[in-house]
């Protein structure tokens, strides 16, 4: 698949926090896939949801490497980019996390995520956890996928 199918394909796509992840510290093929995810969505072709967990994901790098200044940066950067909504975990987000937990035997933070991405309308999330299963109205793509 190609970011142009995803865009086809897809209207509401949510990040997991990994993608962020490879965008902020590593400038490899996997940050610059995540950055043409979030251009398309500044661009007015998609919207990009992301639960507000990642915020917390982001965060634990540059303060385990001792640069905690560099954490609210990032979480501006991020509350500042157009065409994404960073959804807040709600009671009915929290009974899917739930579900999901129970029913695919997954970790919390992916259960969050993926259940935000549904109670917020994405018809896929982008991840690089090969282990996030797909759920019923979300597709889970691979970021490793969409490497060109």
């Amino acid at each position: 698949m190609t970011i142009a199918d995803l865009v086809a394909r897809h209207r509401r796509v949510a990040l997991d926090a990994n993608a962020l992840v490879y965008l902020l510290e590593a400038p490899d093929p996997l940050g610059r896939v995540t950055a043409t995810i979030l251009d398309a969505a500044e661009g007015g072709r998609l919207t990009v949801i992301l639960a507000t967990l990642a915020l917390a994901e982001i965060a634990v790098g540059p303060v385990r490497a001792g640069d905690e200044t560099i954490v609210e940066r990032y979480a501006d950067e991020i509350r500042d980019l157009r065409g994404v909504q960073i959804v807040p975990l709600t009671a009915d987000i929290a009974l899917d996390v739930g579900v999901i937990r129970g029913r695919y035997r997954i970790p919390l933070a992916d259960a969050i995520h993926l259940a935000t991405a549904r109670q917020a309308g994405a018809s896929a999330i982008v991840t690089n956890d090969r282990r996030m299963p797909d759920i019923p109205h979300v597709e889970v793509i691979q970021l490793a996928d969409l490497v060109a």
